[in-house]
């Protein structure tokens, strides 16, 4: 079963459970996906890594939105983002803990052989696709720069 239909299976579930958050969340993600399989040239596919794109990207905006919330002391539309945003990282592959990152980069690193800060865009761009959907980009930017720095 491919993303496409597991998020429309999960809407069942969701609607029989009467569980609104996850209903809500899951019926945003396939109105992206839909968006995604109706976009010219798309052909009405969606492939599964275009799919966990579109997720993960919505997982970011989530985070960011209540980052913003937090900080005008709305608390309650803070948890309301971030209880969506663990409904759709159930759909995300399993992240990489700090450590397995830092041995991931560290082996990324002397791959390309960068030896300073100047090299970080050679290693980002290595890392960056290596590492899709494992970590998330902020983490591995700001690990890059502590091991070159």
């Amino acid at each position: 079963m491919d993303l496409f239909d597991r998020v429309s299976e999960d809407i069942k579930n969701a609607m029989k459970a009467k569980d609104k958050v996850a209903l809500e969340t899951l019926r945003n993600i396939k109105k992206f996906f839909l968006e995604a399989k109706t976009a010219p040239g798309a052909n009405d596919l969606l492939t599964d890594d275009a799919a966990l794109k579109i997720i993960q990207k919505l997982v970011k905006q989530g985070k960011d939105a209540a980052e913003i919330y937090i900080g005008q002391s709305r608390q309650d539309l803070a948890d309301e983002e971030l209880a969506q945003v663990k409904v759709m990282e159930a759909y995300l592959p399993k992240q990489m803990t700090p450590e397995e990152l830092e041995a991931a980069l560290k082996a990324i690193i002397a791959e390309v052989g960068a030896t300073d800060a100047k090299d970080m865009g050679k290693v980002m761009g290595v890392a960056s696709k290596k590492l899709a959907g494992l970590a998330e980009g902020r983490a591995i930017s700001a690990k890059v720069k502590e091991l070159l720095g």
